[in-house]
């Protein structure tokens, strides 16, 4: 999703952890059920009992706590009408299904570099590794040419593979579904390889690092 990975000059190596997460309680309609409450964003006890609704949600309060779920960084590209190269980083990929091979990202409401991705047909995620900051900074700005700088072949499909990417996947959109302020794009799969290997491109609560196992 574009413009969704925050600027910022920190940099962090993050260790596997190696250890098992804590058990959750059962759900019933994305609730607990054994109707205990919990601290909203304020402190304030909130019942989340059989049926009601938890609580409203503060938007920061919600980005620092799904920034905790560390993930990997995409750029998706493709081959813009103009015949120029475009694209956009999202760190909100993951794989659907097997049979048949799909995909998914997010992406803003607000990109304006997505319906150009998008009008190409066919598109490629590639899967960046710990020295792509810079790419997925370049990728995740508004405007201008994202692709100065940045070196690339195509794909079997035709899209940019970005120098260095740890694997890329040919696509097509299969389906978009609204999703608030997102679109939830599911692609098909034509073609994908390993591409170099290097450690992953990680994104942590809003800072860039890489993966020591």
């Amino acid at each position: 999703m574009e413009e969704r990975v925050p600027r910022t000059t920190s940099r962090r190596v993050f260790p596997g952890a190696g250890q098992a997460p804590p058990s959750l309680p059962p759900l019933r309609n994305g609730l607990p059920v054994n109707g205990r409450s919990f601290p909203a964003g304020n402190g304030r006890p909130v019942s989340v009992a059989d049926g009601e609704p938890a609580f409203t949600v503060d938007g920061q309060h919600f980005r620092n706590v799904l920034g905790r779920f560390a993930t990997g960084v995409v750029a998706i590209t493709a081959i813009g009408p103009d015949g120029e190269p475009c694209g956009l980083a999202a760190n909100s990929f993951t794989s659907v299904s097997l049979d048949p091979p799909l995909v998914a990202f997010c992406v803003a409401h607000t990109s304006t570099s997505w319906p150009r991705v998008r009008s190409a047909g066919r598109l490629c995620v590639n899967v960046l590794s710990e020295h792509h900051e810079r790419v997925s900074r370049q990728l995740a700005t508004s405007g201008g040419d994202k692709f100065a700088g940045v070196p690339w072949s195509p794909s079997p499909g035709g899209s940019p593979v970005i120098d260095g990417a740890l694997a890329w996947i040919d696509c097509s959109v299969e389906a978009e579904h609204l999703a608030g302020d997102h679109v939830i794009v599911v692609a098909r799969v034509h073609d994908l390889d390993a591409h170099v290997d290097h450690g992953p491109l990680v994104f942590f609560r809003g800072h860039y690092g890489g993966f020591q196992g």
